[in-house]
């Protein structure tokens, strides 16, 4: 979020910059940008002007980015439970064929009809970003729901592009295109995970597009869509460790490429894609593509004309009436129709802002605008974006500003909705078997499956302990002794057990953490003198291992719920990703609390692997 709102704001720089640099001087901002740019390898030669290698060319990694986040919900997001893509899918379809239908009503018979596929896009970029300013307490949900309408948005927009907005369409290039589309799907399933064996065949694919007279941005969705995202693998990072040990055995060239190759490996294609592109599409591409396209002449008379103009009330309409009434209208129809079976994921506010915010339209309908008008249509088109996406984000601001003006319990309501909750742990927390601190009626149970030995564990610790102070926490420690890298993790995993067996778990469990760096037998025994245990029975139990089936037991709990690494934790049975600092914890709590005054949600367990339970 802070990279999508940061980007937003660089965003907006960059279409006040081309507006400034335009009514100073649009001589120099139109030839900068018709600047030829020629790539020649013999008798082959590809040339371009700047703007056509920036909408066609960079905009492909744009649209790269957006599919790996529509993915990455599909595979380890709330989209997992397919049921839940039907409504924002069916508003993403709605929501661009009523903006259509305003204008071409507006525009029938005039000359400016044709233009009619600048009024269906939401802008991802600029909206998530917006979001992001203007309401900062709005719940991931919204974001998802919101994501998930835009990717359906993405696509349709993208075929429309292709089948309306394409001339001289070559089939040959667009077969070439399938092609090597296929040999890239066919790379993949061959196992093959280097970067360098897709570039080539990327390069082709996008290339065949152009030639073809298919935008080639279409590349970049279909790319993004088809990259996996998943958790690295605990077998995988275990192997990764044998190669890190032989390296630091012998330290060559050849062990430490090795390694690095390994490493690189346990991570999904969508995370290394998604890691690597995101930045540059925030930070450089999408406000590159403003300055490039928003640069327009503007003053009292052109506005009075633009103004006048059926395109501008078209689009204008479009995207500020007709996106808000389609995705208000979807999700108000569907429940009803469904009785509640299908519904949003989000409470009403959350559908009114998601509404009001997919009017702000940019990227794409600045791409059809471009190769359906030009002249004075052009920048009439160009007025009515720029004024819808003011006065969406105006509506949205005014939505969110109104919504936390209302008392708590309401406000939650509006934004969180009473959705099924999907639950990642497996299996839940149980009060007999599990290790658990705090009161058992807490609001918000926090689960870490931790390391002793590791010093990530030892430095989240001094968190949870300020969590603790918190009257409506319970914690729960679960084992994942990463044995390959901590050797002495499994022995204090059943001390820690051995001490629970004599009733002293938790003052065992702060000891072994304070004192990660002494964790032999000799030093455990020490431990379990200070805290009073009989310490016979201690050294017994860890010579005999007496406690390793409950250590395995928390090892296939990690397992069954995605978790290879430590310290993972959840919350409320959802996996928290990202930073474990305070202030980041907190929040997450905070929003945890806030979903668990909605009302008792009934949870869908489903881990990774494990079939879908309803309790």
């Amino acid at each position: 979020m802070r990279t999508e709102s940061g980007s937003a704001r660089v965003l907006v720089a960059a279409i006040l910059a081309a507006l400034l640099w335009a009514n100073i001087d649009l001589g120099s901002y139109e030839a900068v940008w018709r600047t030829q740019l020629s790539l020649r390898l013999g008798h082959l030669e590809l040339s371009r002007d700047l703007h056509t290698w920036i909408n066609s060319g960079l905009m492909t990694l744009f649209f790269l980015v957006v599919g790996l986040e529509a993915r990455r919900e599909f595979d380890l997001g709330d989209l997992r439970d397919r049921r839940r893509f039907v409504l924002p899918s069916l508003a993403g379809v709605i929501g661009m064929l009523i903006p259509v239908l305003i204008f071409l009503a507006i525009n029938h018979g005039g000359p400016g009809a044709h233009g009619w596929g600048v009024a269906m896009s939401t802008d991802t970029a600029l909206a998530l970003g917006l979001l992001a300013l203007l309401g900062r307490d709005v719940p991931d949900r919204v974001r998802i729901f919101l994501l998930t309408v835009f990717v359906v948005d993405d696509v349709i927009a993208l075929i429309v592009i292709a089948l309306v907005y394409s001339d001289d369409i070559k089939m040959v290039p667009i077969v070439v295109a399938v092609a090597a589309f296929a040999i890239m799907l066919a790379i993949r399933a061959a196992g093959v995970r280097r970067g360098s064996a897709y570039v080539p065949v990327a390069i082709v694919m996008w290339a065949a597009l152009l030639v073809s007279g298919v935008d080639p941005v279409v590349a970049g969705l279909a790319i993004g869509l088809t990259a996996f995202a998943y958790s690295p693998g605990r077998a995988e990072l275990e192997q990764v460790s044998g190669l890190f040990r032989s390296f630091r055995e012998q330290p060559t060239p050849k062990l430490a490429r090795t390694a690095s190759i390994g490493l690189a490996n346990t991570l999904s294609p969508n995370d290394r894609l998604q890691r690597f592109y995101h930045p540059w599409s925030s930070y450089v591409i999408v406000p590159l593509f403003g300055l490039v396209n928003a640069g327009i002449s503007i003053d009292g008379p052109f506005l009075a004309q633009a103004f006048a103009s059926p395109v501008t009330w078209g689009v204008l309409l479009g995207y500020v009436v007709g996106k808000p009434l389609a995705v208000i209208g979807t999700s108000a129809g569907l429940t009803w129709m469904s009785h509640g079976r299908i519904r949003p994921a989000v409470g009403w506010a959350g559908v009114l802002g998601s509404g009001t915010i997919a009017g702000v339209s940019f990227t794409v309908s600045l791409l059809i605008a471009s190769l359906a008008f030009s002249g004075d249509q052009l920048a009439e088109a160009k007025v009515g974006v720029l004024s819808a996406a003011l006065v969406s984000s105006a509506l949205t601001w005014t939505v969110f500003r109104v919504t936390n003006m209302l008392p708590k319990d309401k406000r939650t309501r509006a934004l969180f909705g009473d959705v099924t909750e999907l639950i990642d742990l497996v299996p839940e927390v149980d009060e007999k078997y599990d290790h658990v601190r705090g009161p058992a009626g807490a609001s918000v149970t926090l689960v870490q499956y931790g390391d002793f030995e590791c010093p990530y564990c030892g430095k989240a610790e001094p968190v949870v302990r300020q969590l603790l102070g918190h009257a409506d926490l319970r914690f729960v420690w679960r084992h994942l002794p990463l044995s390959d890298v901590h050797p002495q993790a499994q022995l204090a995993a059943e001390a820690a057990e051995a001490a629970a067996a004599q009733g002293k778990f938790w003052e065992m469990h702060d000891l072994l953490l304070d004192h990660q760096d002494k964790l032999n037998i000799t030093d455990l025994i020490k431990y379990a003198g200070d805290l009073g245990l009989d310490q016979n029975r201690f050294h017994d139990d860890l010579l005999s291992h007496a406690h390793a089936g409950r250590i395995a037991s928390d090892i296939d709990s990690a397992d069954n719920s995605g978790v290879s690494g430590t310290p993972t934790f959840f919350i409320n049975g959802r996996r928290h990703y990202g930073a474990y600092d305070i202030t980041t914890l907190t929040a997450a709590i905070r929003m945890a609390r806030a979903r668990s005054r909605v009302g008792r949600e009934v949870p869908v367990t489903r881990g990774p692997g494990a079939a879908e339970v309803h309790s």
